[in-house]
């Protein structure tokens, strides 16, 4: 790496500090190598490349600065039906020779798959869409340092904030490349950049935490850290007083911080692994109403700067636009190359899980949608979990927030709500318009009409 010890400033640009030319070398010897033996009838590549600075302040002080440098190529080999797989941070030749021929002795020692081999080739992406992923931040330790305790200061300095567990500033950058013996080669950088805080309050002898966090591709967007100490102060005030509730079955909205999770093991039981193994309570979903109609979910993997897009998948496979949800019927599932064999079906170029992709939101904000729920929870935080996913039963502690009359009333912790995951899903009435784009699935706050909460 180009990167010297003494520096303590991230490059501003992919060429310092990937050597491109070099990885492809590297790349060429591992794919060499399986071309030279007969008995080999394929090799993929992975190379990955990264770098980071992350600097975190508490109590105003210096807590510690890290500068993160990592790289790793591993391949898997394929003897026919057989394959195995290997790994190394050493590219010297030597390494690499030896990682070849440890992926080629597992190959040679496991049960033959008749589901394993590379992709066909005309399932591989050919044009490389840039989707702009990759904004990298000229970033010093000093700077990083200055804007975390500029992060903290904001609550530290309000009389009701007693402690803090501090406030960091990130910045990352990646680099990863696929290749295979089918003539495929394609890599892209990324980069993510993040300012967090969290802070405790303390009234009457109770003490509560919460914390704010921004993630964004381009550091420019990221709002100033005292914006985020701010957030972080208001949100940590607003759950002093908080107590817990007698158990009932109330409506529940989920806010848009957690939004994206409410989604997650629906994708989860709709993706390859989970439908081959049938460890899924979503099983011959295909074709099925999981959701009421208002509902769509469509991936766009190509939308510029977006968290999750990308131009190929986990297989080299051509990501694409695709509704996975149409009127509330689930239209297809999140298949690899593997998965998709193990089930006769064709790949959905999702070798690695979803892309970026939008749910429909209802055309009005959180409090119109507390309005509409009128009596219920507004839930904020979410704690452990216990989910089924083969029957779909739910139960995760929570805290949050009692609603009347569509307006909190106070604070509510020490809860568990908990449901069915299918009647959860069949049970979404509105969806409101206030969108976290940090998250890969873009969604606002979700109103669900019916859910257990355990608490007194």
């Amino acid at each position: 790496m180009v990167l010297k010890p003494n520096m303590n400033t991230l490059p501003t640009s992919l060429e310092e500090w990937v050597d491109e030319s070099a990885c492809q070398n590297n790349i060429d010897q591992l794919l060499a190598f399986g071309k030279s033996n007969p008995t080999v009838t394929g090799v993929e590549v992975g190379f990955s490349k990264s770098m980071g600075l992350t600097s975190h302040a508490r109590l105003g002080d210096v807590e510690s600065v890290e500068f993160e440098r990592g790289k790793s190529i591993g391949l898997t080999v394929y003897v026919g039906q057989q394959s195995g797989s290997a790994s190394t941070t050493d590219l010297s030749p030597a390494s690499l020779k030896a990682t070849y021929e440890a992926a080629l002795a597992i190959a040679k020692a496991t049960q033959p798959d008749p589901c394993a081999g590379l992709p066909d080739k005309s399932e591989l992406a050919t044009d490389i869409i840039d989707c702009q992923l990759y904004s990298p931040w000229a970033l010093s330790a000093e700077e990083a340092i200055k804007m975390a305790i500029e992060a903290e200061k904001v609550g530290l300095d309000n009389p009701k904030i007693k402690n803090s567990e501090g406030a960091s500033v990130n910045s990352s950058q990646s680099y990863h490349v696929y290749a295979n013996s089918d003539g495929f080669y394609a890599g892209y950088p990324t980069s993510r950049h993040s300012v967090s805080c969290v802070l405790i309050a303390e009234h009457d002898g109770n003490m509560e935490r919460d914390y704010a966090y921004e993630l964004k591709r381009n550091a420019k967007d990221l709002p100033h850290p005292s914006e985020i100490g701010k957030k972080a102060c208001e949100k940590t005030l607003r759950r002093l007083g908080a107590r817990s509730l007698k158990s009932c079955k109330v409506p529940i909205i989920y806010d848009k911080d957690l939004a994206s999770g409410f989604f997650s093991p629906f994708f989860n039981a709709i993706s390859g692994g989970a439908l081959y193994r049938e460890q899924s309570f979503l099983l011959n979903s295909l074709g099925q109403a999981v959701f009421p109609s208002f509902v769509n979910i469509e991936q766009k993997p190509h939308v510029q700067g977006s968290f999750g897009s990308a131009p190929f998948d986990n297989d080299g496979v051509a990501t694409r636009n695709r509704m996975i949800v149409k009127s509330g019927v689930v239209e297809g599932y999140l298949l690899g190359v593997y998965s998709a064999r193990k089930l006769k079906m064709q790949t959905t170029g999702n070798a690695g899980g979803l892309f970026h992709s939008i749910v429909t939101t209802n055309d009005f904000d959180q409090n119109a949608l507390l309005a509409k729920m009128g009596t219920g929870l507004l839930v904020t935080e979410l704690m452990g979990s216990a989910i089924n996913m083969t029957n779909g039963d739910y139960s995760r502690g929570a805290s949050g927030f009692w609603v009347e009359n569509g307006q909190i009333q106070y604070p509510v912790h020490e809860i568990t709500i908990a449901g069915n995951l299918k009647d959860m899903y069949q049970n979404v009435v509105a969806i409101s318009n206030d969108i976290d784009e940090s998250h890969i699935l873009h969604t606002g706050s979700i109103l669900v009409s019916e859910m257990s909460i355990a608490g007194n």
